[in-house]
This record gives C-alpha cells, structure tokens and sequence, in this order.
C-alpha cells in the first residue's frame, strides 16, 4: 500500500475535506449509473474521465487510511439524519465492505429510479405522490446508512491492524537476542 501511496497525489490527502470512503463509494455508483443510462459520446466520455479520478481518490483514501497518513478521526462522518421513525422503515445495514457496496449500489439504482418519477411528478396520479416522497426519503436514508457502514468497515479495518501491529512491535521488542552457540 505505502508504494501505491507513494505513486499519486499526497496532497489529496491533506484537503481538509468532509470526503470518506463511504462518499466516494457512493459518488462511483451514481456515475456508474449515469454511464449504464447514457448513450452521447461526449457525456460518455466525460464520465469515464470523471471514473477515472474516482478511481485513483479512492485508492489514494484507502491507502493513506492504512499507512495512517489519514486520522481514524477523518474516516468517518455521521449523517446525523434527524427524522420520524414510525412510518418509515429503513432497511438494516450489515455485513462485510463487500456486501455493504453491494447494498450501496442497489440502493442507488432504486433511487435513481424513484427519482425519475419526480421529474415527471405532474404525472403521478395524485394519490401516489405521498408514497412517492416517502420512498424517495426512506432509500435516501439507507443510501446514507450505507456510506456509514462503509466508513466504519473501514475505520474497523484500520484499527484492527493499528493493533495488529503494535501487538507484533510489542512481541519483538519482548523477545530475547540468541547467544550464538
């Protein structure tokens, strides 16, 4: 990791930024979107530009998380979502970074959807509109959900092998130098 740190943008790193593995995790799946949606060259090509960078962010965040060029404090950001529980169900976020990706990107696509509606909101039947907002709100919650389990994935990770780490300094350090026989 350190060389593949080592080869980009270390000033990337040092932006004091609300930005978190979760965010640009989730940023890539609506490109991807945009991409699987989009037929004009240009545009095409501006978001494989755009994936590009996206890319490289991530694996620059990632690496300087794990060489500890990046504070536990900084990989995470709480939503802080205030909103009325009953009534609106958000689905659970568990697992391994795999499966909360996967969860991500799902739900991403689900919005996407929903909010396709809205742009043609003059023709939703009226009494469809509630359930409409509603939905729009509930998965924009689990999206969020999401990126918060994605950041403590990865805040665990880190901190796992922090102690991983010390533990083995601290049994080298223990140990006694052989007499030559």
């Amino acid at each position: 990791m350190e060389e593949l740190f080592a080869t980009r943008r270390p000033y990337l790193i040092e932006l004091d930024m609300a930005e978190t593995l979760g965010s640009l995790c989730d940023k890539l799946t609506i490109i991807k979107l945009k991409q699987w949606h989009s037929t004009d060259k240009a545009r095409l090509k501006s978001l494989a530009g755009q994936e590009a960078l996206l890319l490289e962010e991530i694996d620059e965040f990632v690496a300087g998380a794990l060489t500890g060029l990046i504070r536990e404090e900084r990989l995470t950001f709480q939503s802080n979502k205030v909103f009325k529980k009953k009534g609106n169900t958000v689905a659970a976020v568990t697992g391994a970074m795999g499966a909360v990706m996967a969860q991500l990107a799902d739900v991403n696509c689900r919005l996407w959807h929903e909010q396709e509606k809205v742009y043609d909101f003059e023709h939703v039947p009226d009494a469809e509109k509630g359930a409409l907002m509603r939905q729009l709100a509930v998965l924009n919650l689990e999206r969020n959900r999401c990126m918060e389990a994605i950041d403590r994935n990865l805040l665990a990770e880190v901190v796992r092998r922090r102690k991983a780490a010390a533990k083995k300094k601290k049994v080298v350090a223990g140990r006694r130098p052989r007499r030559a026989v």
